[in-house]
């Protein structure tokens, strides 16, 4: 079993407190199937389980597989650094079938994001080296495909199916803990 190998800090995205007893790290891809089969999973686990859970989502487009996988990541960047992080990210895998540039548009003009700084920031590659310290981070702990969580620290092999319950005894765990 593979372990994270980049902690979980202040510059990861991040919902849920931050001294959560209990973490979960996804290395996902905006436009991986998988990963969107994911996404319901885990939003209604963390609306279950609250604030028990602090969830970190970092970049993992696998470009080669997924032509918009890496301009979705830019835009959800971009959004964070207008404090929209997890508003387009939601957004994004809500409309995974429609990514491309008409759905950026659309984001950014829903969320009164300008759209001419996203396309500049992407001229630039302002968020590049952001997308590639994720994916570094994510192949030093062993990830090669996606979606690929860590629960605690560890690799969960078992990918979304074996989520749920992972999550949830790593909670109880967590509090049967937390009360002695």
């Amino acid at each position: 079993m593979s372990s994270l190998r980049i902690p979980v800090s202040t510059d990861d995205h991040s919902t849920g407190p931050d001294d959560a007893s209990v973490v979960l790290v996804e290395y996902g891809d905006y436009q991986c199937p998988y990963c969107g089969e994911a996404y319901p999973v885990v939003k209604k686990l963390l609306a279950e389980l609250g604030d028990r859970v602090r969830f970190v989502f970092r970049n993992f487009p696998l470009a080669e597989m997924h032509p918009e996988a890496v301009d979705a990541a830019f835009v959800a960047e971009f959004a964070a650094s207008h404090g929209a992080f997890w508003e387009v990210h939601d957004m994004l895998y809500e409309n995974q079938s429609r990514l491309g540039s008409p759905l950026y548009a659309e984001i950014c003009a829903k969320l009164a994001l300008p759209v001419a700084d996203l396309r500049a920031a992407v001229q630039e590659q302002r968020y590049l080296s952001r997308i590639r310290t994720d994916e570094e981070g994510g192949i030093r702990s062993g990830v090669n495909g996606t979606p690929t969580f860590f629960l605690n620290g560890e690799r969960l092999d078992g990918g979304t199916a074996e989520l749920p319950d992972a999550l949830r005894t790593a909670v109880q765990r967590a509090s049967v803990q937390r009360a002695s």
